[in-house]
């Protein structure tokens, strides 16, 4: 039914639960499995009017990006023992300084994916407004099925 999985992941408690689905998945059947963690750009605030705002040093960037690299680095590890430990083999895959659900579309895309996997933190009222959802822009952006796998109960 599906061959080619795409997997998000941000390393949150709740998304282990959607890798944990996706790679079980994956491996019953038998499809390629790509696990996929996004990190986002620095925030400028370049301000505005009489607001002088804030633009990071080089060295203020580059250690942002450091830690985005290896908070990577330790989601993807984990991930990767899941894996192992469900015996599904799996490409891993960091996308640094990009909004999380436009770079999973298109590595879904590129990837020639037929789905895509990602668990939801269930966000509703103005905690959703808020602090966004990502699942949510996928699913309504998105052109490939998804399947959302739910925080639990």
């Amino acid at each position: 039914m599906y061959a080619n999985i795409l997997l998000s992941t941000d390393g949150s408690d709740v998304a282990r639960r959607g890798v944990e689905h996706g790679i079980a998945l994956a491996k019953a059947l038998n499809a390629r499995l790509t696990i996929i963690t996004v990190t986002e750009a620095m925030p400028v605030d370049y301000g505005g009017g009489h607001d002088s705002g804030w633009i990071p040093t080089r060295d203020e960037i580059d250690s942002f990006n450091a830690a985005c690299k290896a908070r990577a680095g330790k989601v993807l590890d984990d991930a990767r023992a899941m894996s192992e430990q469900i015996g599904a083999p799996a490409e891993f895959l960091h996308v640094p300084n990009a909004h999380p659900a436009t770079a999973i579309i298109e590595t879904a895309k590129s990837r020639g994916c037929d789905l895509i996997v990602m668990a939801s933190h269930g966000r509703r009222g103005l905690r959703k407004l808020f602090l966004g959802s990502q699942t949510s822009e996928v699913l309504v952006d998105g052109s490939i099925p998804v399947l959302v796998v739910p925080k639990p109960a």
